[in-house]
């Protein structure tokens, strides 16, 4: 009977310390509002419904609410203005040492152009329509077509458009040679201004930036796999494996509660570590990953919530967010 009234007076005594340790309730963080990543700038919405890795979705698009168009320097102005902190968007290797910022694997879809975008030179590029293939009700009419000419930007102009914002560059590719390309375009630029930019993508070209250039936050599907199994083992005692440091971090907003720490704990384990925690919305097993362009999935965040949230529908959140900076 001594014995077992020990062991249950240990058990507590250890459970004890480990809400202590992990229970926000506890956690000094200040309360704030939303770190806000807009995926893409503005861009037009569009029916995730049975959507698939080649599915086009610019002939798809729900009746336009603003004329924006995805990855262009006006959607991003445009997102920063209505209160993006961080933009994300996809790049793409030319033909002529360029990277162009663009979605799409082929330019079939939403340009006149064909082949594949990394088949074609930075100049040509500037040369599509990138509002030609945008239809909202079946190809009747094509509400962006020739509006979009000129519009496709390459890396280098959009850092030289926003010299002083962030960005998230994601690789579209798992090819380790892009990962170097990347890796020396990033080298060349300021330290100051390395520091405004993350990359996600492949995880072999996404390892290479990592080994080429530590301190510059990465995501990868495979990293943040090691992490968050990992930090599930371990984090309840504060630790935070190396796999967490200094990396950048999405996640389904229905997993995250399920983290030690969740949220305050987490997000300054986090932070101190170099990592920054963005929410998508709730992942359901569809095999598509939304942001959060629900106002009622953003009502539905934590009080005080200081973390990141990553979005596709900005324009349709911010009057949620405004509400919470209130």
């Amino acid at each position: 009977m001594r014995k077992r009234n020990i062991f249950l007076l240990l058990a507590v005594t250890a459970a004890g310390a480990i809400y202590l340790n992990n229970t926000s309730l506890l956690s000094d963080r200040a309360a704030g509002k939303p770190v806000v990543l807009a995926h893409r700038g503005l861009s037009q919405e569009f029916d995730s419904a049975g959507l698939e890795r080649d599915t086009c979705t610019a002939e798809r698009i729900r009746p336009p609410r603003h004329d924006y168009l995805e990855n262009t320097l006006r959607s991003m102005k445009a997102a920063f203005e209505r209160g993006a902190d961080v933009i994300e968007f996809d790049v793409h290797p030319t033909t002529d040492g360029k990277f162009a910022v663009f979605h799409d694997w082929t330019v079939d879809c939403r340009t006149e152009g064909a082949g594949e975008t990394r088949s074609h030179s930075m100049a040509d590029l500037k040369k599509l329509d990138v509002g030609y293939g945008y239809t909202a009700d079946g190809g009747k009419t094509f509400p962006f077509r020739g509006q979009g000419v000129g519009l496709l930007p390459s890396l280098d102009e959009v850092l030289a458009e926003f010299p002083d914002k962030r960005f998230h560059i994601n690789v579209k590719s798992n090819d380790a040679k892009e990962g170097e390309r990347l890796a020396a375009f990033i080298a060349a630029l300021p330290p100051s201004r390395q520091d405004d930019l993350a990359v996600l993508g492949g995880d072999r070209p996404v390892q290479v930036v990592k080994q080429a250039l530590p301190d510059i936050r990465t995501l990868s599907k495979e990293s943040l796999k090691r992490c968050l199994i990992r930090y599930q083992a371990l984090g309840w005692s504060g630790y935070v494996p190396d796999n967490c440091r200094n990396r950048a971090m999405l996640l389904p907003a229905n997993f995250a509660p399920w983290l030690w720490g969740w949220p305050n704990r987490f997000l300054d384990r986090m932070a101190a570590s170099g990592t920054e925690v963005f929410l998508i919305a709730p992942y359901h097993g569809s095999g598509f990953s939304e942001g959060m362009n629900d106002p009622k999935v953003i009502d539905a965040l934590p009080a005080g919530y200081s973390g990141g949230i990553s979005t596709d529908a900005l324009d349709m959140i911010a009057p949620a967010l405004q509400r919470r900076a209130l």
